[in-house]
């Protein structure tokens, strides 16, 4: 077959025609759509997640099969059905009417090809592998994650000034968000906290001005009060300011606090959300937050102050009294005290209990005892903070689903 000739479309306020309504068709209307087009999808049935679809107005679902005078006005078609006969009718329809086609069945039938393609900022990649979609897809995650890293020297020239608090998720650097490390890559300054992916700071471009937040004056109080103002000060001279911070920057982040400061110099903000260690890093460890028939409702509590200390905003009492998963975090130092309050309070000792350290690190580690035991048995275990301590009985499905099917939890991602 001789060379294709890789050309990009422009099919805005256009006809398209999908005929097929399964998991090709699913997989190829988003984009469609994002180019604009009008879509037409031809099918007598169509999946749960495409019907999710239809209320976009751009898509319209003909639910039959494929007839005469479907191609009319057409300016390209994808044909995606599991009837070879079918498909060789739509693709002698759409060369008489010299529409180029695509088909899901077989490419030396199709007068076009659908390559593997991303994006990174203004910049659309597309890979043709021969025919090999694996290596299609690689080559194209590559080239991305190298724009995206500032690998391929390909900063953006349109960057957009202000400051970006973005959440680096919790630690391992492939659990941040494409566009935190987008921004990363386009950055002209970064203040990263203690808990943000340090690896990523490796990426940065030799330019960049990094400000370690641990570093900064001590206290909490002078601390922040400095972070705002690099914060600010940066976003006046018309810099990219990226805020790193671990996890998601509105949970216990004090992440508004540094989006209240921007508003009121009159320096643009925006945020970027992160994956919070509250959940991902009881899901890396093998333990859901929430699981049908055991619990419907999960609580994020922060644990770094105790029960009876006056500024105190919680209710331990109250947290006692429900059934579902609580999820602790900064609160090493003080288990031992909110163990006894929730114990005093109703909450059963015998409550299975996990404490996760390092979550989604190399060095993760996690111990479980109950309630009643969790801290002796962190402090026993020499486990320390950083960590994240999960109460409930989805504790104790983990392990039986980790007893039943060998292991100590998940394998490598």
């Amino acid at each position: 077959m001789t060379s294709q000739y890789l050309s990009g479309l422009v099919l805005d306020g256009r006809r398209v025609v999908v005929v097929g309504g399964g998991g090709v068709a699913q997989r190829r209307l988003p984009r469609l759509l994002e180019s604009g087009a009008k879509i037409d999808l031809i099918s007598p049935s169509i999946t749960p997640t495409i019907e999710g679809l239809l209320n976009n107005p751009s898509l319209t679902w003909i639910e039959r099969g494929y007839a005469d005078g479907d191609l009319d006005g057409a300016w390209y078609v994808v044909v995606a059905t599991d009837d070879a006969a079918v498909n060789d009718r739509i693709s002698a329809d759409a060369d008489e009417r010299r529409i180029f086609c695509v088909r899901s069945d077989d490419r030396s039938r199709a007068t076009a090809w659908t390559p593997a393609s991303g994006q990174h900022d203004q910049v659309t990649v597309g890979v043709l592998g021969g025919g090999d979609h694996r290596r299609s897809a690689e080559v194209r995650d590559a080239i991305l994650e190298g724009l995206r890293t500032g690998q391929l020297g390909a900063r953006t020239q349109d960057k957009k000034p202000g400051v970006y608090l973005v959440g680096g998720g919790p630690g391992d650097p492939d659990l941040i968000t494409v566009r935190g490390r987008r921004l990363l890559a386009e950055a002209d300054v970064v203040v990263a906290d203690r808990l943000a992916p340090q690896q990523l700071l490796d990426e940065l471009h030799p330019d960049v001005e990094l400000f370690d937040a641990a570093k900064l004056p001590r206290g909490r109080a002078a601390q922040q009060e400095e972070i705002n103002r690099i914060l600010v000060d940066r976003g006046r001279q018309g810099k990219v300011v990226v805020r790193l911070k671990g996890g998601d920057p509105y949970v216990f982040g004090r992440g508004f606090e540094e989006a209240l400061a921007c508003a009121e110099a009159g320096v643009p903000w925006s945020v970027v959300p992160g994956i919070t260690s509250s959940i991902s890093v009881p899901a890396v460890s093998g333990i859901p937050v929430t699981h049908r028939g055991v619990t419907h409702e999960f609580t994020v509590v922060s644990g770094h102050i105790p029960p009876a200390h006056p500024d105190s905003l919680i209710n331990w009492d109250a947290l006692a009294q429900l059934s579902g998963t609580l999820v602790l975090l900064m609160a090493v130092e003080n288990l031992a005290a909110i163990t006894e309050r929730l114990i005093a309070a109703g909450r059963p000792k015998t409550t299975p209990a996990a404490a996760i350290a390092d979550g989604t690190l190399p060095g993760q580690r996690m111990v479980t005892s109950d309630l009643a035991g969790i801290a002796a048995a962190m402090a026993g275990a020499g486990v320390g903070a950083p960590a994240i301590v999960v109460i409930g009985n989805v504790v104790e499905v983990a392990a039986q689903a980790r007893d039943r099917h060998g292991g100590d939890g998940p394998g490598p991602a």
